[in-house]
């Protein structure tokens, strides 16, 4: 691949130049989305949240380094098909039926991106037997447009989770590519789904010290009880998993697990 790909940002190396998420998520939209369609890398029954169905979504607006995602979120053009809302609605119903669950997921890499397919798709499962859609994202668009967080939060059945990535702006920088001035985009897009009465929760990767200490987890904390206390008290907290896409881009980070602490 050439010409526009060129200067796409990958996963993160030594010596990194920071980059606004805002801007990669633009870049992003333009490969993962045609319309209303969105590039999905599968869709398929796991055990988490007692069994749910999930759609894996293509391409992100970070680049976190400790990141489990499958490589679609680095190289979005290479991998993933396009369905439209009712085409990925149909996928997750067909298999949903098979495994006889009634929850349904987006995960992947970043499932906000593409809004006029996460809405449609959103519609068709407000409108069906599915009792829960959970939603996971890093927040960032719902920080930078408070529209979007209302449009989510108007649905029902629809749970968001936000994943909080560090606790200070450098901390967030070193971690994710994005520049420092982005940090506080997910806490205003917690903010937001706050404001828009949906309900959602907090995930932080701050159980982990081998990459965050107590002085960034103590400041992390306090940030969310500054929005408000129960977003402390259930506080979904979490630490690396050695999966082996997560691995390989420590790799290219130069970081290596054994040497975090």
């Amino acid at each position: 691949m050439g010409g526009a790909f060129d200067t796409y940002q990958r996963y993160l190396e030594p010596g990194f130049i920071s980059f606004d998420p805002l801007e990669l998520a633009a870049q992003t939209e333009a490969i993962v989305c045609r319309g209303d369609r969105l590039k999905y890398t599968k869709f398929c029954c796991t055990r988490m949240y007692g069994g749910i169905v999930t759609g894996y979504a293509c391409g992100c607006c970070l680049r976190c380094i400790f990141c489990w995602v499958h490589p679609c979120r680095d190289f979005p053009e290479k991998y993933g098909s396009f369905h439209s809302p009712e085409e990925a609605f149909g996928r997750l119903s067909r298999i949903a039926r098979k495994a006889r669950v009634s929850q349904v997921r987006l995960s992947g890499a970043e499932p906000t991106l593409g809004r006029r397919h996460l809405l449609g798709l959103l519609e068709k499962v407000e409108n069906s037997p599915f009792r829960l859609f959970i939603l996971e994202t890093n927040g960032i668009l719902l920080g930078a447009d408070p529209e979007y967080a209302a449009q989510i939060a108007r649905f029902k059945k629809v749970h968001t989770r936000v994943s909080l990535k560090a606790g200070t702006p450098e901390a967030f920088t070193a971690r994710t590519g994005a520049v420092p001035e982005s940090f506080e985009l997910p806490f205003k897009g917690i903010a937001n789904l706050l404001e828009a009465g949906a309900s959602f929760h907090v995930a932080a990767m701050s159980a982990d010290p081998r990459f965050v200490d107590r002085r960034e987890r103590q400041s992390l904390l306090e940030r969310l009880a500054s929005i408000d206390a129960g977003l402390v008290e259930s506080l979904e907290e979490e630490v690396v998993a050695p999966y082996h896409n997560s691995l390989e881009r420590l790799k290219h980070a130069g970081v290596s697990l054994d040497r975090c602490d």
